[in-house]
């Protein structure tokens, strides 16, 4: 979960390339930041603890720079642990992303002959490489460590000797763009879009070779160069530009309407590929982390009262399906990054189960995307805020036309998910939002929160217990509606806050008595709901759109999260702890 940017070219601003770039990628890591380029034959770097918000670099004129910002996995958060990393005589280094499993046994070995500074798994690497290079060229010492390292990782070494960097990979993601003159290699696409349209999205075991305007690929299976696929991009970098609005998440949350109008124009035959898939004798597995998983247990209680048989499966847990798994199976992969390393494991059991993999995700040329044999693109663009806000709607959004297209009536699965875009301008306008951040002042210095949701209204629950934790580190638990006198109504007392997800369903009178029973403890009752009740104490209403009613659900709920981080004084853009696409285990 870091971000790492480089390039190679005929200018001499590598450095001030290379920390704009590193800008754009602190979302992946942001506990340090570094900056190395070639000056002279020799290396210079400049290291920092903390954000690299405004920072600007002193280091001088270069033509080879490669940068990292840093989530801390092996060693704190410190100077030394910081890279890109050094080896011995100062003529290579490294950044990396992704976890050197057996770096104790190999760092046993080298530390009789070279000299750590750091507690990182990185620097071992970076001495491995030094040693067999003295026996090798670079291109064959990088091939030779890397077959000698265990893990799911991705290293770029720069060598002051020549004017070249050294890409390989196994897991995590690397993106190499092109120029005439100049080639630069991201862990994120998105980072290149200022610079070039044309990419090569590098594949596991495959090791790149990087010169000015020039790219060359090696496959370490057969050991043979492989003619590049470079793909043109149609993406503009204008989406991770904040305009008005204070931090991204805010300006993501009034994305969604956009965004939800252009899904409910889908191609049907995009979404029937999917329902085809699944027979009548199959299952369909539902796999996301996180908020994609909240997604994916949305669309198992969608399915299931819609005939289809499906099980969602946290992405961290699919290991205890692996004996149950069968080629007649499907997996529908959610995923925003489409690199997310525990959906990327899955997938790679799945196809080697012969199953059918189809996926929906936000980034074209993802691994995700590339392993899939049926794409669906959320079309949500850029999320740039840690906190995933218009990809999880859009997944609802397509979720919600795969159920009605099972029933036979897509066109109103796609009417309700444009009405829902224009019932989330009325959210967004000022009048709706001023009552949630007078909501907000309100419960800012609370220390608990409770979300009460039930069916189809529970993953979305759990979803807004989600975004008020990652956002505003208030501890916020959902619970399913009939749950709560087993055991959760002990935690009640008096003035505790509880939102209550009511939509009009067959679930309504169920959630409006598990309201009765918390504010006859004392509980503060906030109900998002088409209908008031008396038991509220504070309504927040939405229109009834059926089942896309929770997509509006979840955007007021994603807005209570936001203001609740600005009141508390905090960024909702980089929650602590957190990185926005999780490539490490």
């Amino acid at each position: 979960m870091c971000g790492i940017f480089g390039l190679v070219g005929d200018k001499k601003n590598a450095a001030e390339v290379v920390i704009k770039g590193l800008k754009k990628l602190e979302y992946r890591g942001y506990d340090s930041w570094g900056i190395a380029i070639k000056s002279k034959e020799k290396i210079k770097v400049e290291r920092h603890l903390g954000k690299i918000g405004q920072a600007k670099t002193t280091l001088p004129k270069s033509n080879l720079g490669l940068g990292h910002t840093r989530w801390a996995t092996h060693g704190g958060v410190t100077i030394g642990n910081a890279h890109p990393h050094l080896d011995c005589q100062k003529n290579l280094c490294l950044v990396h992303n992704g976890i050197v499993e057996n770096f104790r046994p190999l760092k046993e070995k080298l530390i009789k002959n070279h000299k750590f500074n750091s507690e990182t798994d990185t620097e071992v690497a970076l001495h491995l490489i030094e040693e067999n290079h003295k026996k090798m060229n670079l291109v064959k010492a990088v091939k030779k460590s890397f077959k000698q390292i265990h893990g799911m990782n991705a290293f770029i070494i720069l060598n002051s000797k020549k004017n070249e960097l050294v890409a390989i990979k196994n897991g995590s993601p690397l993106t190499i763009g092109l120029t005439k003159n100049t080639t630069y290699i991201s862990s994120d696409v998105w980072s290149l879009l200022d610079h070039t349209s044309k990419v090569i999205f590098l594949e596991d075991n495959q090791l790149a070779h990087l010169t000015a305007g020039k790219v060359s690929i090696i496959d370490l299976k057969t050991n043979k160069k492989i003619k590049p696929k470079i793909v043109k991009l149609n993406w503009q970098s204008e989406q991770s530009r904040l305009g008005k609005f204070h931090h991204y998440m805010q300006k993501e949350i009034s994305d969604q309407p956009k965004v939800l109008d252009n899904l409910s124009r889908l191609d049907p035959n995009s979404l029937k590929i999917v329902i085809n898939s699944v027979k009548k004798s199959s299952e369909l597995y539902l796999l996301g982390c996180g908020t994609a998983y909240y997604a994916a247990l949305f669309g198992e209680y969608l399915f299931n009262f819609n005939k289809i048989k499906a099980k969602s499966i946290i992405g961290s847990e699919f290991i205890k399906y692996k004996k149950l798994l069968s080629k007649k199976d499907v997996f529908l992969m959610l995923s925003q990054s489409g690199e997310t390393i525990d959906v990327v494991e899955a997938v790679n059991l799945a196809k080697s189960k012969k199953m059918k993999v189809i996926c929906l995700t936000n980034v074209l040329g993802s691994t995700l995307y590339r392993k899939s044999d049926h794409q669906i693109l959320l079309q949500a663009g850029q999320e740039v805020a840690v906190a995933s806000t218009k990809a999880f709607t859009a997944k609802l959004a397509i979720l919600i036309q795969l159920a009605y297209l099972k029933t036979n009536n897509l066109k109103l699965g796609q009417k309700l998910i444009s009405q829902s875009a224009k019932e989330i301008l009325k959210i967004l306008k000022p009048s709706y939002q001023k009552k949630l951040i007078n909501l907000a002042k309100k419960l800012k210095d609370q220390d608990h929160l409770f979300v009460i949701g039930k069916q189809l209204s529970y993953p979305i629950a759990m979803e807004t217990a989600l975004k008020i934790k990652e956002v505003s580190y208030i501890h916020a638990e959902a619970q399913a509606g009939g749950e709560l006198k087993h055991g959760p109504i002990a935690l009640i007392d008096q003035g505790t806050p509880c939102i209550i997800i009511a939509p009009l369903d067959e679930t309504f009178t169920d959630i409006i008595s598990a309201a009765h029973e918390l504010k006859a403890r004392g509980g503060y009752i906030i109900g998002i709901s088409p209908k008031n009740n008396p038991v509220f104490d504070i309504h927040l209403k939405v229109k009834d759109l059926k089942q896309a009613t929770a997509i509006l659900n979840t955007v007021i709920a994603q807005s209570l999260a936001y203001y609740l981080a600005v009141a508390r004084g905090l960024n909702p853009d980089k929650p602590r702890n957190l990185a926005k696409s999780v490539t490490v285990k």
